[in-house]
């Protein structure tokens, strides 16, 4: 298993200045440090909240102080191959919405895309501004060894976690300056400007001038709300919901103390199937009657596209690298974690041979939950998951339960490993761009390698060393 800060007894480079800051600081020091940071946290209101669960519905993520950290040439192959995937990912969307080239190919079955769940038939032949599908897309990462990176999985519809990444930094900062001064860390807090960059620079052809950027949230409620106006407030754009906004002729609307504005760019961070009540859900409360027909007709952009979530099915995902090299005539960078579809017979009779020793997903399932950890669940466990993926075979995929990288963490005995994985979040506009970071996610519980919120797990800042 490979630790990320150390080789043998001896530590790694990129860590060499937080050996010692780590064995400077006692355990009285950390656990004030740690009570600090707690604080902050409360005092600025990130919270999240687990759906259908008692107790605080608005609690903190756990933060862990010890940073996890990247060499400059580590990140700069990261950047590439995040970047080539983001590229292929798009390519996919604008074609399997278009003349499906890569379905006529026989290179990705017409059942897994055309009968997805999350393929909306309403956006087929529409081309959205600059050809752009997945303006946000957060690609989760795992380290195997000092340079074995795979994707877990890609997140093309509304990722969320990237106010973690920027207060974990903020917060890291305040109690930390003298860390920082001895070490070159490259920043993170451009992100939200390059965000509205991006934002804007899809603005639809039917926009006049500087193009009013909005970001539409479902309310309060939502897990992510904290975000969405962290964002919304750093942007210096507004924030709504559907029933702030209106549509009227071609374009769409926002209600405000001067008089309706005009909206050219909505960074929705609601379903697809509440977005708009005339053509989705019609009992939805959330969205904007008449949207789709002002973003068919070239009035707004909406981002990222409906019906983006078809290219990050967790069975898709396994065609990926094949669209690198039918779009972009390369190779991956990045390599896929190997992947069992429960849907073909072959893949289903290994799996059901070996669930004990495999890790299986939902296709459509998140945040930690719908999956089988084999080596951690009992047998009686396995063998109800078993009947459950019997029952619907087509819902499942397996993938071997890989070593993750482990990095020092601060818990109740003092410092020691845990199993991290990485989400960074690449922007596609006229430009794709990423900022030099992600949020690190942490499993806190020894051994585990669930490293989702709503699991248990932590966050850490992430630092990218300059050259």
């Amino acid at each position: 298993m490979f630790n990320e800060m150390y080789q043998g007894q001896a530590v790694r480079p990129p860590y060499a200045r937080l050996g010692d800051w780590m064995a400077a600081m006692p355990a009285e020091l950390r656990s004030l440090k740690q009570a600090e940071a707690e604080a902050l946290f409360r005092r600025i209101g990130i919270t999240f909240a687990v759906y259908g669960e008692g107790g605080d519905p608005d609690r903190l993520i756990p933060f862990d102080m010890f940073p996890r950290v990247f060499t400059a040439a580590e990140w700069a192959r990261l950047e590439r191959g995040i970047k080539q995937r983001a590229k292929a990912l798009n390519a996919f969307l604008a074609d399997v919405y278009g003349r499906g080239e890569i379905v006529r190919a026989g290179r990705i079955p017409a059942k897994l895309v055309y009968q997805n769940a999350a393929f909306e038939k309403a956006v087929v032949g529409i081309k959205p501004p600059k050809g752009v599908y997945s303006h946000i897309v957060g690609i989760d990462l795992v380290r195997t060894g000092p340079d074995d990176f795979f994707v877990l999985e890609d997140n093309c519809r509304t990722p969320s976690g990237v106010s973690y990444m920027l207060e974990n930094r903020e917060i890291m900062m305040r109690m930390f300056p003298d860390l920082f001064r001895a070490n070159r860390i490259e920043p993170v807090d451009g992100y939200p400007e390059l965000l509205r960059r991006t934002l804007a620079s899809v603005a639809p052809a039917k926009c006049n001038g500087e193009p009013t950027v909005v970001i539409l949230t479902p309310g309060h409620f939502n897990s992510a709300y904290y975000e969405h106006s962290f964002l919304a407030d750093l942007m210096g754009v507004e924030l709504v919901e559907g029933q702030d906004l209106f549509v009227e002729g071609e374009f769409v609307w926002m209600r405000t103390t001067q008089g309706p504005r005009r909206v050219d760019v909505i960074y929705r961070r609601i379903d697809d199937a509440y977005i708009d009540p005339l053509c989705f859900r019609p009992d939805s409360m959330l969205g904007i009657p008449g949207l789709m027909d002002v973003y068919r007709s070239g009035g707004v952009a909406i981002c990222s596209a409906p019906g983006a979530g078809v290219s990050d099915d967790k069975a898709v995902y396994t065609f990926v690298p094949d669209m690198i090299r039918f779009y972009l005539g390369e190779e991956p960078i990045l390599q896929n974690v190997p992947t069992w579809q429960c849907g073909t017979s072959d893949d289903l009779k290994y799996v059901l041979e070996n669930r004990s020793s495999d890790l299986v997903k939902e296709v459509h399932g998140s945040g930690g939950y719908g999956m089988l950890v084999g080596p951690k669940c009992t047998r009686a466990e396995v063998e109800a998951f078993r009947a459950r993926i019997i029952a619907d075979p087509a819902n499942y995929i397996a993938q071997p339960t890989l070593a993750l990288s482990t990095t020092p963490t601060f818990v109740a005995e003092g410092v020691a490993p845990r199993h991290v994985d990485l989400r960074p979040y690449c922007l596609v506009g006229e430009q794709i761009e990423l900022v030099p970071g992600g949020l690190t996610r942490v499993a806190l519980k020894e051994g585990s390698l669930v490293v989702n919120s709503s699991q248990g797990g932590g966050v850490k800042d992430t630092w990218v060393l300059a050259e």
